[in-house]
């Protein structure tokens, strides 16, 4: 630790509000505690819960960083107190609680996976968040599987363009919704089986007609309030719904009826104030399974566009515009 400097520079939010409230400043260096590692971050990603943060509407949950980002990538320059030495140098990528936004970061041990190989530290900091995310939501708790299809809304979102690559890697058809003919292409550029733009079509009827009849075996939601009922009516018997988040509401009347008679689940979940502990069984399960078809070359998360730290407010500003296809993630180093 002694050769670490005591401060860094990081972006902080300076006030709830627009993206201008990200305003670059002077913070000591964290200090890992046990179980923790020190991260030089080369690369942070963007992820719509940093800009709902910024907002003043997703605080950071107890002890975390009041800092945004959720994921980096970078090299490990100290432990915590007990830590193994080895680990030092070691290049990786984190998911974290907060504080990616920054020079340094503190991030658990278990949630830190190595950079696969072949891959850039910007590519590899745009893979924590939605990986874990998609990982969990749909292998876990929608238990998707080779022939399976499943239906995914925000198909050009960082979450919509990871569950694509990831369904393609294991053989399952990917539906996903889109908001214009352009994005619509560059989702069916980048794997999806099929591309609905909801503002000239009806997702529920080309669901119907793409299945013949038979429906989804799976949908993941982040829209919910009045496409939740329609997302029930996409289902096959003994579908699995997962929401995620509810940019349309969080509450929706529904057809329980229907909900028994066609076996459904529904189930969600949140990832950011989970424990340490599951987040590392969680990231075990994917070094396990899908880290060695990345490191074959499987899979890259699809880049939308980089920005260096101090521009953070503007990889902000489109984030919000909606224009993205991919990630989008700030260069540190």
């Amino acid at each position: 630790m002694t050769s670490l400097p005591a401060s860094m520079t990081a972006v902080a939010i300076s006030a709830p509000g627009g993206p201008e409230m990200l305003v670059p400043e002077q913070r000591p260096v964290p200090q890992p505690a046990a179980d923790e590692v020190l991260i030089r971050v080369a690369a942070a990603g963007v992820n719509r819960p940093d800009v709902l943060q910024r907002m003043g509407y997703y605080p950071p949950p107890p002890g975390a960083s009041d800092l945004p980002g959720l994921e980096i990538a970078g090299t490990i320059v100290a432990v915590g107190p007990g830590g193994d030495p080895e680990l030092l140098g070691q290049a990786v990528c984190a998911l974290v609680a907060g504080g990616g936004y920054a020079e340094y970061c503190v991030a658990p041990v278990g949630s830190c996976l190595p950079v696969p190989r072949g891959f850039a530290m910007a590519e590899a900091a745009a893979l924590p968040e939605t990986v874990f995310t998609v990982w969990h939501n749909l292998f876990e708790r929608a238990w998707v599987k080779d022939g399976d299809t499943v239906l995914v809304h925000g198909g050009t979102s960082g979450i919509g363009t990871t569950a694509i690559g990831l369904c393609k890697l294991f053989d399952i058809r990917v539906i996903v919704t889109c908001g214009s003919a352009g994005k619509c292409a560059a989702a069916l550029a980048l794997g999806a089986d099929l591309a609905v733009d909801y503002s000239a079509a009806d997702y529920v009827e080309a669901v119907r007609a793409f299945t013949d009849g038979r429906g989804v075996d799976a949908v993941l939601d982040m829209v919910g309030g009045d496409y939740l009922p329609r997302n029930l009516a996409c289902l096959a018997e003994d579908g699995r719904h997962v929401t995620i988040a509810f940019q349309r509401g969080m509450k929706v009347e529904i057809d329980i009826a229907d909900v028994m008679r066609r076996r459904l689940t529904l189930t969600g979940s949140t990832l950011r104030a989970r424990s340490a502990d599951f987040k590392a069984a969680l990231a075990d399960e994917i070094h396990r399974i899908l880290w060695p078809r990345l490191a074959q070359g499987g899979w890259k998360p699809a880049m939308d566009q980089i920005f260096p730290l101090a521009e953070a407010s503007a990889a902000h500003a489109r984030m919000q515009a909606g224009e993205h296809v991919g990630k989008i993630v700030l260069m540190v180093e």
